[in-house]
């Protein structure tokens, strides 16, 4: 009996701490813990570039998913559902990559630039969050966020589809994340703010 208690109020808090954060931000911690786990494949060789390139096309339908659900400023529990769904599909996708057979070279230069593509990645969805917690960004401004970052991943997916990711590639993909990291620092710091 004690335990089922302690389950049932370990739900209730946590479902309580969901529900107290600001319109998306439980959405966009999910993109940050995603993007960490398919660096982390890349960096132990369990991901190939190729197979990282397809979690991150997977990874840009959820981030226009949230950016369509996010416009109009609210979140509702049809769109959190529809979010949470896409968002079980690629962690159990990057589940099942990083445990299958094929295995990547964690040191050549193609996963190299594809782990610091992803590494941006997490920055970027990092400051979002951020924003959204701090109230620097309204739900309406992270959506529109979250739509630059889909155009990110798709051109890192492109990139990699091949299983590499050359030079050139780099440094057109660094060139939209650094537009990007523009946009985040000037929505970040206009005068629109969330009220909590």
């Amino acid at each position: 009996m004690m335990k089922r208690t302690l389950l049932a109020t370990t739900f209730a808090l946590s479902c309580a701490a969901v529900w107290a954060q600001p319109t998306g931000a439980a959405s966009v911690q999910r993109d940050v813990n995603q993007q960490t786990r398919i660096e982390a494949g890349l960096k132990d060789g369990s991901l190939s570039t190729q197979e990282a390139a397809k979690l991150e096309r997977e990874e840009s339908r959820v981030d226009r998913l949230q950016s369509r659900s996010m416009k109009d400023g609210q979140l509702s529990d049809a769109e959190r559902a529809r979010l949470n769904a896409a968002q079980n599909k690629v962690s159990a996708d990057i589940a099942a990559q990083r445990h299958d057979a094929q295995t990547g070279n964690p040191n050549s230069a193609s996963s190299q630039r594809m782990q610091a593509d992803v590494g941006r990645n997490i920055n970027q969805e990092k400051r979002i969050e951020n924003g959204l917690q701090s109230g620097a960004l309204t739900t309406r401004e992270a959506g529109r966020l979250e739509a630059g970052q889909a155009r990110v991943n798709h051109l890192e997916a492109r990139a990699g589809s091949d299983g590499h990711v050359g030079a050139a590639e780099q440094a057109r993909l660094q060139k939209a994340e650094n537009r990007q990291s523009r946009h985040i620092y000037r929505q970040k710091h206009d005068a629109q703010t969330q009220a909590h």
